[in-house]
């Protein structure tokens, strides 16, 4: 017989608050991350925070929000009513214990389930919560949600309001990094849906006026707009819209002033509101493609009760705008139809604008719809019989994986034999699928879609991605450009950066695009082996060794063995996120550094573009200033 495991009531214990938190975090911030993602758990503790500061602002308490970040310390300090002295402490440590239960008070909160700010307590290796009313303040301390110090109520002179500071626990976060330009991003999503707040991070302001119509101004310009941006704004309900010369469709959603990014019900309704909206203006039946097509959105509602898909709050599943209330779908497109009907009534020339961009798109799609057959076809073929795209177990088995299983699949996009060779031999064969590249990718900015079906790799790399028709068939999670640490390998990697701003923009909107770093080093004795990804690192690998050490200089990613590669695409791999700074206009980007050679181009590559080592992609505007286009820590 075989072994047996007693099951008793020993087996059985319960546990608090704190240690569920601790011991599942993921159920409660989602995944860890080090900092390098937008979604990363650092930047949802930062949020759980903020949240309150907003629905305090959001019920006309506190104008003002302060956010301090410093070597990984975090304060955030705003002016509403404070915490109530007594309840300081519950309010942090205790679940199912807060304001917001209390609909009058918090009707169309960010954070409805009590437990915000006691995730954030239960993570960090240190937790101060001071509270501040009518003259007196009381201040709890905490260490990994374990109260440490409670201190007395006492009389202050300092002005109505909540500080909470807290420290990630490094045991949670065994290597974090706060980026403070995914930090600032944050934070003018904030600005964006309350309009008139002022939002402080190490004393930089940040505030918008004019809410979603500020958003969209930011993310383009006048100069690549068909017309100038549509702004709506109902009760619990705002909207901003135009068109642009690029191609895939742009949003940015909101529900209670949280950013969704991955839209969500609110989303769909509005995608389906503006084709009806269009469709009856012109009372004629356009492709919903063609209308959507270069569509740059934003929508935000605020609706009672929001069921989010996760934790996090990243997709709205709510159908419904309040508890016995009107469908989401119907709220908003009530909205839109009728007061987008309104707009192009009182706009001719934007009406006329937006009907030219449809025509263009109808034109585009006819003259595409022959090459297009025949570049199907191919694709089908070169799937059957090369062996470009090595795809992972997790498609391979399954028509339709599950949710679960496609977030955690990737693809490695990568040129050349060997390199594509070490990564198939060295990846997880569950999840890793390898596309591999035939030489440099053509400069494709300028050209119009009718390239993508014409050049063989781009046609069979948007097959495998499966994002000919828009994301909402893309079979991996991440994106993930795989190329050399030297002048080719950054070559094409801006090439890559190039085909995918130009035809599939959302793709890096919705943060799926990654840059992998490998090792630029590796030092090694006998005993000891280190591998190093920037010059300094190398450095202090020589001195720990006392410089009795072998050095290596990875060129290509050939060079490393799939044995080591291994390390390098594992659970500690090193991706960077290419992320859309909140000032971009892509079509300004592009026209710079990919079009013309032109003389300031020359003088800026001169002068600025550094290529120090493979830990950064940072394009700045000519100023210098303004990251644009990040891809780094």
């Amino acid at each position: 017989m075989g072994t047996t495991t007693n099951y008793s009531e020993d087996n059985i214990r319960s546990l608090d608050w704190r240690e569920h938190i601790r011991l599942r975090p993921g159920m409660y911030i989602g995944k860890l991350g080090d900092g390098t993602h937008p979604d990363d758990g650092i930047y949802v503790l930062l949020k759980e925070v903020i949240d309150n500061s907003i629905d305090e602002y959001v019920m006309g308490f506190g104008k003002v929000i302060e956010v301090s970040i410093q070597e990984g310390k975090v304060v955030v300090r705003d002016y509403g009513r404070g915490i109530p002295l007594g309840k300081v402490i519950d309010c942090v440590s205790k679940i199912n214990t807060g304001g917001k239960y209390d609909s009058k008070a918090f009707k169309k909160s960010v954070g409805l389930n009590g437990v915000g700010t006691k995730a954030v307590n239960a993570l960090s290796q240190q937790f101060i919560v001071r509270a501040i009313r009518e003259g007196k303040e009381k201040v709890a301390e905490f260490e990994r949600g374990v109260l440490v110090k409670d201190h007395k109520i006492k009389k202050t002179d300092a002005p109505n309001g909540t500080e909470f500071t807290f420290i990630p626990d490094t045991e949670v976060f065994p290597s974090y990094h706060f980026n403070l330009a995914t930090v600032e991003n944050q934070l003018w999503n904030y600005a964006y849906l309350n309009a008139g707040l002022k939002l402080k991070i190490n004393g930089k302001s940040i505030v918008s006026k004019n809410g979603l119509l500020d958003l969209l101004n930011n993310k383009t310009d006048a100069e690549s707009l068909r017309y100038p941006i549509i702004h709506l704004k109902g009760e619990d309900i705002e909207m901003a819209m135009t068109h642009g010369n690029h191609y895939g469709e742009q949003y940015y959603s909101f529900v209670n002033g949280q950013y969704t990014t991955q839209g969500g019900t609110h989303l769909q309704a509005f995608r389906e509101s503006v084709v009806k909206a269009i469709r009856n203006f012109y009372n004629k039946n356009f492709d919903a493609k063609d209308i959507r097509g270069a569509i740059l959105g934003a929508i935000s509602v605020r609706i009672e009760e929001p069921v989010f898909e996760s934790q996090t709050k990243t997709k709205l599943g709510s159908n419904t705008i309040a508890p016995g209330g009107p469908t989401m779908r119907a709220f908003v497109q009530d909205f839109v139809v009728e007061q987008l009907d309104n707009f192009l009534h009182r706009n001719a020339p934007v009406a006329e604008a937006i009907l030219k961009r449809i025509q263009q798109s109808e034109r585009e799609r006819k003259e595409i719809a022959g090459i297009k057959k025949l570049a199907n076809q191919r694709a089908k073929k070169a799937n059957l019989h090369n062996k470009k795209l090595r795809d992972c177990r997790i498609h391979l088995n399954a028509k339709k994986p599950s949710l679960e299983k496609r977030e955690s699949s990737m693809i490695f996009i990568t040129e050349g034999d060997s390199a594509s060779g070490s990564i198939t031999k060295a990846r997880d064969v569950q999840t890793q699928a390898v596309f591999s590249l035939r030489g440099k990718p053509l400069n494709c900015y300028g050209l119009t879609k009718k390239i993508v079906y014409q050049n063989e790799e781009f046609n069979l790399l948007q097959h495998a991605l499966n994002i000919e028709d828009g994301l909402e068939g893309l079979r991996y999670n991440k994106v993930i450009i795989a190329t050399d640490a030297d002048v080719d390998g950054m070559h094409i990697r801006l090439l890559l950066l190039t085909f995918f701003l130009h035809f599939f923009p959302e793709l890096v909107a919705e943060e799926h695009l990654f840059i992998l770093q490998t090792p630029l080093f590796r030092v090694r004795d006998k005993n000891k082996t280190f591998y190093c990804y920037s010059e300094e690192e190398k450095q202090k690998a020589i001195q720990s060794l006392r410089g009795k050490a072998e050095i290596t200089r990875f060129k290509g990613l050939g060079e490393i063995s799939p044995k080591e590669f291994g390390q390098f695409i594992g659970e500690d791999m090193h991706i960077l996120p290419v992320t859309i700074g909140d000032k971009t206009n892509i079509e300004q980007l592009m026209t710079y550094y990919m079009g013309k050679n032109t003389p300031d181009r020359q003088r800026f590559i001169i002068d600025n573009l550094r290529f120090e080592t493979n830990e950064d992609l940072d394009i700045k505007n000519e100023k210098g200033k303004t990251p644009i286009l990040s891809a780094a820590t």
